[in-house]
């Protein structure tokens, strides 16, 4: 009797193995809507090619785009997402939190640069001391992306006001900005890259990881101007640009800090078995992140949150990718 109360039990806890077994290894399908800033669609493309390899049950569709443009896409606009991934992890923290998402990791950082060709004016003579002195040139076409959608918009112009304060030079912002048509600002920086390339545009402000991928040529600005440094941080702060609020009429200030970068899943995300799949490889330090920094923009590694409480929140299987770190 007692023999065949253990076959039992023993083809019973079989079975239960067996089932679990066939969950774990059950591959996530369907399609994957990722959001992300328009710096990112060099990199996250090739994560695509990866994941998608990897599971090809998976259809990655992603839309690029300035972060703050897209993340209201999905607070105000309402287009479903599974995730969305920011060059500015502030814009998820004031756009995306509490309601449309619970938590955001910091998973990489960056630099401002000025980029710029061989067909660029002056291009035989700019340097990182003098290049304030050739965008005020007459005839010197240069510009930047929309602060308002984009947060490459304005932390270009934190960088035309830090180099006020840092160079001892009154006015300086204004002149520049003066020289600035409206017609040279573009909803997103990556927009600029072909204005860069047919001649039409002389200089533009991007990120050093977008000039790497894009094989132009740029002036590295010194650490106070381009922030790429968190110890610099309290005068990176100097720099303050308004831009536009969530209600239509409404404003807000962006404060100046070291670039960071930020995503999360959404609560409401259609697919978050495939999305939590693709973050998995994201955060690994042989997968998504070596991608980034094979392709020129350094990653945290392990990616990071603020607190603990950030990581009770987060998916179980993300959060031993994740380190606490202020």
């Amino acid at each position: 009797m007692r023999s065949i109360k253990f076959l039992v039990v023993s083809l019973m806890t079989a079975l239960f193995v067996m089932a679990c077994g066939g969950m774990a290894m059950a591959e996530p399908s369907g399609k994957l809507i990722i959001f992300h800033a328009g710096s990112l669609a060099v990199p996250f493309a090739e994560m695509e090619k990866v994941f998608e390899k990897k599971y090809p049950a998976v259809d990655v569709q992603r839309e690029a785009g300035g972060s703050t443009k897209m993340a209201r896409l999905i607070a105000e606009v309402g287009k479903p997402a599974d995730i969305m991934a920011s060059a500015d992890y502030v814009v998820i923290d004031k756009t995306l939190i509490p309601k449309f998402a619970t938590w955001n990791v910091r998973f990489a950082t960056n630099q401002m640069v000025l980029c710029y060709t061989n067909k660029s004016k002056f291009a035989n003579e700019i340097t990182g001391d003098n290049w304030y002195d050739i965008l005020e040139r007459e005839g010197v076409v240069w510009g930047h992306s929309d602060p308002n959608l984009d947060p490459c918009g304005y932390r270009s112009l934190m960088v035309l006001q830090l180099a006020e304060k840092f160079y001892g030079i009154p006015g300086l912002y204004q002149k520049l900005i003066d020289n600035r048509p409206m017609k040279n600002v573009r909803p997103k920086s990556v927009e600029l890259i072909s204005l860069l390339q047919s001649g039409n545009m002389d200089y533009a402000w991007e990120y050093l990881s977008v000039a790497v991928q894009h094989e132009l040529k740029f002036v590295t600005l010194d650490k106070h101007l381009n922030l790429s440094d968190y110890k610099l941080t309290p005068f990176y702060k100097q720099a303050v640009v308004e831009v536009s609020g969530k209600k239509p009429g409404t404003t807000i200030n962006r404060v100046g800090k070291s670039i960071t970068y930020g995503i999360t899943m959404l609560d409401q995300a259609p697919n978050k078995e495939a999305a939590e799949a693709f973050l998995a490889y994201m955060f690994a330090p042989d997968g998504g992140l070596k991608v980034l920094e094979d392709l020129g923009q350094p990653p945290f590694s392990p990616v990071r949150v603020s607190s603990k409480e950030v990581v009770a929140k987060m998916p179980k299987g993300l959060a031993p990718l994740v380190e606490v770190r202020n």
